[in-house]
């Protein structure tokens, strides 16, 4: 288990208060009454009617305010930004900030959670009861929550080590393809690296809305995105999604190989197979529905790239494990979160745990590229983040 600090998360608890109380003030007055503005029917009448905004979508119930249909809005109106704040802090200040500190075991004073084997499809362990993966990373006021995330003994410290881009490492190494293969040899930021591939710029000149559309590509050929899925996510039209993953296939043409000789083998063994042959079997693929065949080939690539860095991280885990007991160390893993490894290490060994924990993470499996971890300390899990 991992040790929390119930007082970091009681206060955390009152400052959240404070800031919802404020933007409840600002949401009444932007709305002229007081409403509930947890309540999608309540909230719906006041931007639809009393506020005229343009309703996007229709439910059964009314028109829809969920997040989708919030973030279209967002220059509509002032109340949107404030809405989208309110849920995002009442979530963060019910769902973990409030819970967690019921979770802690009296006895250890720790968090317990269940770590599965066998819930996902792709071999990747989940995390329940409570779901520790699931921490919000994407804005100060969720990462926050880390804080209370310690070591339960003073004098340890938490150790973070961290897998850079393994799944697009495990593409390059299947695919072998030389252009993005070379990219991460060079130990170039690997979207930028993209991006001046696929805009055909200089890596000086890749400009940081490249990269954030070339980081999309990165990823979205990895879960098997369409074009369609890809405008959604960068704002733009069909048509131009699909010249990016165009000029993608153009630059990197061996990742595209791989995908289409994926697809057409799983199509004829009804399965793929990871690193560690580890199958997963794909009905889908025989199905008279294109859209369940279309999941199926997608499930096929991923399952693939998802599956062996999976496979890769159970093998560190397991290596590292049995070196600390050989090494007679006291420093224990507490948490798994994906490509993340987290160990509880008593000061005295951080001289020997921290090279330890990180070679035997890089050479857990012979990878082209290789394998490369990030490594850091600190009093707590946002610190040493």
């Amino acid at each position: 288990g991992v040790g929390i600090d119930v007082k970091v998360l009681k206060k955390y608890s009152k400052e959240l208060a404070q800031l919802i109380a404020k933007l409840e003030e600002d949401i009444y007055r932007l709305a002229g009454e007081e409403f509930n503005i947890a309540s999608p029917a309540q909230l719906s009448k006041i931007l639809f009617e009393s506020l005229s905004l343009k309703p996007i979508k229709k439910t059964k119930t009314g028109y829809s305010t969920d997040s989708t249909v919030l973030a279209k809005l967002i220059n509509e109106h002032e109340i949107i930004g404030n809405i989208m704040n309110y849920r995002e802090l009442a979530k963060i200040k019910s769902t973990y900030v409030d819970a967690l500190p019921r979770l802690v075991n009296p006895k250890t004073g720790r968090l317990h959670t269940s770590l599965n084997q066998t819930v996902t499809a792709t071999g990747r362990l989940s995390s329940s009861n409570p779901n520790l993966q699931n921490i919000p990373i994407r804005t100060d006021l969720g990462k926050n929550i880390r804080k209370a995330f310690v070591s339960a003994k003073p004098t340890d410290s938490l150790v973070v080590a961290d897998y850079s881009q393994i799944e697009l490492r495990v593409l390059a190494h299947i695919a072998e393809d030389e252009a993005m293969i070379k990219a991460f040899e060079k130990g170039v930021d690997i979207h930028k690296a993209t991006a001046a591939e696929v805009f055909g710029e200089s890596l000086d000149k890749v400009s940081s809305d490249m990269r954030r559309k070339a980081k999309a590509v990165n990823f979205g050929i990895v879960y098997g995105i369409s074009s369609f899925g890809l405008a959604q996510q960068l704002g733009v039209n069909s048509e131009e999604a699909a010249s990016y993953i165009d000029q993608y296939f153009n630059r990197y043409q061996k990742i595209k190989q791989f995908i289409d000789n994926t697809i057409a083998q799983a199509h004829n063994q009804g399965f793929v197979t990871t690193f560690y042959n580890r199958r997963r079997p794909l009905p889908e693929l025989s199905s008279r529905d294109a859209r369940v065949r279309n999941f199926g080939e997608r499930s096929a690539v991923n399952s693939i790239i998802q599956g062996s860095a999976a496979d890769i991280i159970k093998q560190a885990m397991i290596n590292i494990e049995k070196k600390l007991t050989e090494n007679g160390l006291m420093t224990r893993m507490v948490l798994q979160v994906h490509d993340e490894l987290i160990f509880e290490v008593p000061a005295l060994e951080t001289a020997v745990a921290t090279p330890l924990i990180k070679k035997e993470m890089e050479e857990a499996y012979a990878l082209t590229p290789s394998l490369i971890v990030n490594i850091s300390s600190g009093s707590n899990w946002l610190e040493a983040k």
